[in-house]
């Protein structure tokens, strides 16, 4: 493929989807009794890097929250399923599965056209469609100067499917740093006071909007839903904004900043104590890190260029000339071992990026520090996990995993298998605590990564672990697999555990990701505790009995 096609193809991937015009005599036809005041359309769906793909789904855009329930109860009525769609900036076949035929009974239903409201609920709460993007949210937030600790790098993330599968960004307290009312340290869905979704009133025999406070027992199972439901608003706690500093480096060689604990010099943990904010993005076969390093900073700092918009990273935005050419003739030709160029590139683009474009130390309000990936940026498959375990164990867990892949990729190589050309990305965040909401008898998330152990109570951190690679890349499962049983092995609830991201690569057989059984129906309820999983997957079979928010994953998962 020629870098042109790569770019062309990329643009493809990051466009919003082609939206096709229903024939009104086949909708009719295939849809019958479809509530009038909703138009219909055709639709592709595809996930971040194409790997899920549906071509022609029947799809809708609800105008406002009583529309979803029309739509709801005539899915339900019909014998059809509903996926609620956002940006489809995901990897994990929450939403659709592959293989989902056009003809299958499945509708999209987009959220991102019409619910998206914003309003102040108070001073201190915000109101938001789920439809709502994270760019947007932020921006309105900062506007009533107003924001979060931490948010996922990609602005275009919508809420509703940010909180579905609990994203977060990258913070813990600095040494001598307090918590400020209206924030927290874990997931997003921690901020959140009330939600409203659509589900099942046995009375009335059909589906109705239903708002759920946070002190609920039902809210709990809303709040990381995985998908399992439809919500279409929230309203969450939010704090006082905060100027950020971003310092980034290219200087610290793996080898120093991933240290066994008690090495001393520049460790990951070092930086963490004294700003508590970072993130490493580790190029495959490459040897200093990009390193980012946030930090509360009222007032500029000298040396820091002031940015008053998000995405201050061109050279990542938008895929390097050297950068494609190299994948393109690795996708192309085949010419996979070709990583370990392409990883010295990217490190090479994103140090001279820093330079040339002034981005190497900047300074603004939270949003534009914080929010960094374009659609347009390098579309690679990813896997995530995160290992809950103390502050003071941080090192200990990103030098074990670092020294184990480092290891196995070199071994790897010397087969002449490269499985790895993307990075190795590690951010570090605080846990879930429900006090952060601020409201007496708040619920954890009962399916969020971040809940707190119920077994160690002492754990209050968590070290989130990502590794990239182009889709297709031969040997990439097998490698991603034993990567996996490594860290269900090593960290494995003693001094630290291993639990899934939702929306990344997990489960992995040597052939493909979300297919390991066991991993499946037992490692993955386990981490979270059988009795939190039982509880969270009762309580969304009781508000959707007919089960029309799923698909055949989801229903494998949460049998």
């Amino acid at each position: 493929m020629s870098r042109r096609g790569f770019l062309a193809g990329a643009a493809a991937l990051a466009a919003v989807p082609v939206l096709i015009a229903a024939d009104p005599a086949v909708a009719a036809q295939e849809l019958p009794e479809f509530p009038a005041d909703v138009a219909l359309y055709r639709s592709a769906y595809r996930n971040w890097v194409g790997e899920i793909t549906a071509d022609g789904l029947w799809a809708c855009a609800p105008a406002a929250a009583d529309q979803v329930v029309e739509v709801v109860n005539w899915a339900w009525r019909h014998g059809w399923r509903v996926r609620a769609r956002g940006s489809a900036h995901g990897w994990s076949p929450l939403t659709i599965t592959e293989g989902t035929a056009s003809d299958a009974p499945v509708l999209l239903v987009d959220t991102a056209l019409h619910l998206t409201g914003l309003s102040l609920d108070s001073a201190s709460s915000v109101r938001a469609g789920t439809g709502v993007t994270m760019e947007a949210l932020l921006t309105y937030l900062e506007a009533h100067g107003l924001g979060v600790t931490a948010a996922p790098a990609p602005g275009d993330l919508t809420l509703g499917g940010a909180l579905a599968v609990d994203a977060h960004g990258t913070a813990v307290p600095a040494q001598g740093e307090q918590r400020l009312p209206g924030h927290t340290y874990g997931s997003l869905s921690n901020l959140v006071l009330s939600l409203t979704a659509v589900v099942w009133d046995g009375s009335s025999g059909a589906y109705v909007l239903r708002r759920h406070e946070r002190d609920e027992a039902d809210c709990a199972a809303l709040l990381t839903h995985l998908g399992r439901a439809l919500v279409t608003e929230v309203v969450l706690r939010v704090g006082a904004n905060a100027d950020l500093r971003c310092v980034s480096r290219t200087d610290i060689p793996a080898s120093e900043l991933f240290a066994a604990p008690g090495t001393g010099g520049r460790t990951l943990a070092s930086y963490l104590d004294t700003s508590g904010r970072v993130e490493a993005i580790w190029f495959a076969f490459t040897e200093c890190p990009w390193f980012k390093v946030w930090s509360v900073a009222p007032t500029r700092p000298l040396t820091s260029r002031h940015v008053t918009s998000p995405y201050n990273y061109p050279f990542s935005d938008n895929v390097p000339t050297v950068v494609a050419d190299l994948v393109g003739r690795m996708t192309s030709d085949a010419a996979w071992y070709l990583a370990p160029v392409l990883g010295n590139a990217q490190y090479d683009v994103a140090a001279l990026g820093l330079v040339t474009t002034l981005s190497a130390d900047i300074w603004g309000p939270s949003k534009n520090t914080l929010l960094y990936i374009r659609p347009t940026t390098l579309r690679v498959t990813a896997n995530g996990y995160a290992m809950l375990t103390t502050r003071a164990q941080v090192q200990r867990v990103v030098a074990e995993f670092t020294s184990f892949y480092r290891e196995r990729l070199a071994a790897y190589a010397a087969l002449g298998r490269y499985p790895v050309n993307g990075s190795v990305e590690i951010r570090v965040t605080g846990l879930d605590d429900p006090a952060d909401a601020g409201l007496d008898g708040a619920r954890a998330p009962l399916l969020s990564a971040l809940r707190q152990s119920d077994t160690h109570p002492e754990w209050d951190t968590a070290v989130w672990l990502d590794v990239l690679t182009l889709p297709g890349t031969p040997y990439a499962e097998a490698f991603l697999r034993e990567l996996e049983q490594f860290l269900l092995r090593t960290f494995d609830g003693e001094h630290a555990l291993t639990r899934v991201e939702w929306s990344k690569g997990w489960a992995y057989t040597d052939e493909s990701a979300w297919s390991d059984e066991e991993v499946l129906g037992q490692t993955v309820p386990a981490s979270l505790g059988e009795a939190a999983w039982g509880q969270a997957a009762g309580i969304l079979d009781r508000l959707d009995p007919h089960r029309v928010f799923g698909n055949g994953f989801l229903d494998r998962l949460l049998h």
